[in-house]
């Protein structure tokens, strides 16, 4: 089965322990600007939907939330499981963002990432377990939007994406801006903020977080060995003491949604 096939729950099977490992969390200024701006308080009950191996879901979990990780990738799902499972305010939830599973009015706070099927159907979000009837619900979408230049390793990083990747074309930047999020939010949206957000990464973690990428051609691909040559040429023309930084600008926007017809 080609990459462009498969279906979006199941990109990420084969690269969960490199996801696991080596993809970034997020700044901790997006949950101060939550409480802040939205007021996200410990009390609050979040359903962390498309919550792959739990990276969302710890930064709740660390900000006392009660967390619902709801992922239909059942890899992804079990690592977020043994990552955070012992913590008793963690739920693993075989769900999808059409079908939570969860009861309507049980969560203060949905929140995905763009790339979640939520984005692109609003009547799916709409009807996400948190109801829109109830009146404390709000829906945060956020994610870590990598920097395509400023840098000589960010900019030979995007030339080697572009040379080597299986679908990255399709696939990069396919999220959305803010007029976009505007849109989909209509009268429910409520702000959005952005904050930089960096890795320091040596040439393994590097590597790993390359192949964390859903478009990297695997072992067996004709294009993975010269990708993976490609990139070491890179880290050693740009890396200092050792590391690259790795860049982002974390995006998010909040707001609520009309009841679903």
């Amino acid at each position: 089965m080609s990459p462009t096939s498969l279906d979006s729950t199941q990109r990420f099977s084969d690269r969960v322990a490199d996801y696991v490992r080596y993809r970034p969390d997020y700044p901790a200024a997006l949950i101060d600007w939550l409480s802040d701006a939205h007021g996200l308080v410990p009390s609050w009950t979040v359903a962390d939907v498309g919550a792959g191996t739990g990276i969302s879901s710890r930064m709740f979990l660390d900000a006392g939330n009660t967390v619902f990780a709801v992922e239909p990738n059942a890899p992804m799902r079990a690592a977020a499981e043994r990552w955070l499972g012992g913590n008793p305010r963690f739920h693993a939830v075989d769900g999808s963002a059409e079908a939570t599973t969860l009861a309507a009015g049980s969560v203060d706070l949905v929140t995905a990432r763009a790339g979640v099927s939520l984005v692109r159907r609003r009547r799916g979000a709409a009807r996400m377990g948190a109801h829109p009837q109830a009146a404390r619900s709000r829906r945060a979408v956020f994610w870590n939007s990598r920097l395509l230049a400023g840098s000589a390793f960010l900019e030979g990083y995007e030339r080697l994406l572009l040379d080597y990747g299986t679908d990255y074309v399709s696939v990069a930047e396919r999220y959305a801006d803010e007029a976009a999020m505007r849109r989909w939010f209509g009268e429910g949206y409520r702000g959005a903020a952005t904050f930089p957000h960096r890795q320091l990464l040596d040439f393994d973690a590097l590597r790993g977080r390359l192949l964390s990428s859903s478009y990297a051609p695997r072992e067996g691909d004709p294009r993975h060995a010269p990708m993976l040559a490609a990139l070491r040429t890179l880290f050693d023309a740009t890396a200092r003491e050792g590391l690259v930084g790795f860049d982002y600008e974390t995006r998010i926007y909040v707001g609520t949604l009309p009841a679903p017809a």
